[in-house]
């Protein structure tokens, strides 16, 4: 772990936005979902939502380029629950759908507390997702097809989050709690030594400014793989 990698990884951290995320209903396609999952970590999504009925999703190792490591997945198994969820943390909840009261999606104001919901490939967001979210999003199109790619869609409007976020100051304040952000960040920068402390049931060690290890004698029996 050199200084200047432990750096940005705070900086990133520093930058997450915990009440930015999307709502994945029952997206299926691997390539799909590994691009929605590089999108979210582009803008800083610390956490993304997924309804299944898998224990886990699956993504494209090509595509995700490593993203699960940087950007957690929560499923639910349905979605009833993924919207309480969501609502319980005040987020409104934005349906990406062409209907009669949709409107575009560059008119919503993202510093707001967000979760876009986004559907199936072939069907778009379900019945039910259409009934249980706040409002309706669009992208405008000009051509002669009507609808893009799910994980384009998703990019666009998260983008557009981002810029009004960046706008507003709001990746200038950490928003993770100091005690988790010291959690994930000795994670990221030392998984193994975290995996050892973990198996042990041990509390994670200090950094000092540069992220290395503040030497302890249950360090140094994790440095030698004890």
């Amino acid at each position: 772990m050199t200084p200047e990698r432990f750096h940005k990884l705070q900086t990133i951290l520093k930058r997450r936005q915990l009440d930015l995320t999307v709502l994945m209903d029952n997206v299926h396609k691997p390539h799909n979902l590994s691009a929605i999952m590089r999108s979210g970590d582009a803008v800083g999504v610390h956490m993304i939502h997924a309804v299944t009925r898998e224990r886990f999703i699956k993504t494209v190792k090509d595509v995700t380029q490593g993203t699960g490591k940087w950007v957690n997945v929560e499923i639910h198994p349905s979605l009833d629950q993924a919207v309480n969820h969501l609502k319980n943390n005040k987020m409104q909840i934005l349906a990406a759908h062409l209907s009669d009261t949709a409107i575009d999606f560059r008119e919503i104001d993202y510093t707001q507390p967000t979760a876009v919901m986004l559907g199936t490939e072939l069907h778009g967001v379900s019945e039910q997702g259409l009934e249980l979210a706040d409002k309706h999003v669009v992208i405008p199109m000009l051509g002669m097809i009507d609808s893009l790619n799910v994980s384009v869609a998703a990019a666009m409007i998260l983008f557009e989050a981002q810029r009004q976020r960046l706008q507003a100051g709001m990746y200038d304040k950490q928003q993770l709690p100091d005690e988790e952000y010291r959690k994930i960040l000795f994670e990221w920068s030392h998984p193994k030594l975290a995996e050892f402390y973990t198996r042990k049931g041990l509390a994670y060690p200090e950094q000092d400014e540069d992220g290395q290890v503040i030497e302890s004698d249950i360090h140094s029996q994790a440095r030698l793989g004890q």
